[in-house]
């Protein structure tokens, strides 16, 4: 009826007690980490960038994760504060010379180690493979080992110069804290371009108004100001030039320009007057000739009577 043949139960195999909490291998964590891309889980390949949280990524998968617009797209855990490819960073690493590549454990003849890293410190020449800290600038994208930044205290670049602050210098995979003092610097960095963004559009806005509203003190084109220049035209007669000053899209044009309309017009009418003066003192002249003919045909015939 079972327990025979001298086979005799052990306490653990009928009481049931909790089970033992399962402990991360440590080596796996740091190579899936420092190897592999956060979000697509793949081999890291440049072009390699990285978040303001330190998490590394390929640059082709946060591509297709931006563009990826689809209502089946699953969110992901690893990628959710990123919204544009300006929130991420893309690294300025320096090759490891020796680092043989997977070209040696092809046959399988060799120790393959997981932790060979391919990239190094350009300083100090420490190996990137997760046993050191390592940081990145967010102005340019240079990395280096937290031991040379201690090392070599600068507030410029020791590869390409280029100027920083505390706050630039991310831990590239840090622990819980190290997350939670750049999530805070993310968001206060995000809040403060927000509001530089408002005030810069209301500025704008600002400018755009004063410059349509049109001032009390310019003259309008029904208030413009009127300068005369008398000119003696050949039959005595004076004739005016309207010099005045337009306004063309609210703008006053500058003092001296002659309004080509107001001149046509009021040419033409002297013009037309000259015209009818002209015909007047010819018509007069006719009559005036045609009088003396007959007065002078009068006094013949007077004369001529008379004698």
């Amino acid at each position: 009826m079972g327990c025979d043949g001298g086979t005799i139960p052990k306490r653990h195999e009928l009481v049931k007690g909790p089970r033992k909490v399962e402990k991360v291998d440590k080596v796996a964590e740091l190579v899936a980490r420092w190897f592999y891309c956060a979000l697509s889980q793949e081999k890291l390949r440049r072009p390699i960038v990285a978040c303001e949280l330190g998490r590394l990524y390929n640059k082709d998968a946060i591509i297709e994760y931006l563009l990826d617009k689809s209502p089946e797209k699953t969110p992901m855990e690893s990628a959710a504060h990123i919204k544009s490819i300006k929130n991420v960073t893309e690294l300025q690493l320096v090759d490891n010379p020796a680092w043989a590549g997977d070209k040696d454990s092809t046959k399988g003849d060799k120790y393959d180690d997981p932790q060979a890293a391919r990239f190094i410190c350009p300083v100090v020449g420490l190996e990137m493979n997760g046993r050191h800290r390592f940081c990145f600038l967010r102005n340019c994208g240079c990395v280096f080992s937290e031991r040379a930044l201690k090392q070599i205290k600068a507030e410029v670049c020791h590869r390409c110069g280029v100027p920083f602050q505390e706050e630039d210098v991310i831990v590239i995979n840090g622990s819980k804290e190290d997350v939670e003092i750049l999530k805070k610097r993310m968001e206060e960095r995000r809040l403060k371009s927000k509001l530089e963004k408002k005030s810069k559009k209301g500025k704008a806005a600002a400018a755009a108004a004063s410059q349509q509203e049109p001032s009390a003190d310019s003259p309008g084109p029904s208030k413009a100001k009127n300068g005369k220049d008398c000119v003696s035209s050949s039959s005595g007669e004076n004739r005016q030039i309207i010099f005045t000053k337009s306004s063309e899209n609210g703008n006053p044009s500058a003092p001296g320009k002659v309004n080509k309309a107001s001149s046509s017009t009021k040419r033409s009418i002297a013009d037309s007057e000259d015209k009818s003066e002209a015909y007047k003192s010819i018509f007069t002249t006719h009559s005036s000739a045609k009088r003396s003919k007959e007065e002078c045909s009068n006094w013949v015939t007077h004369t001529a009577y008379y004698f």
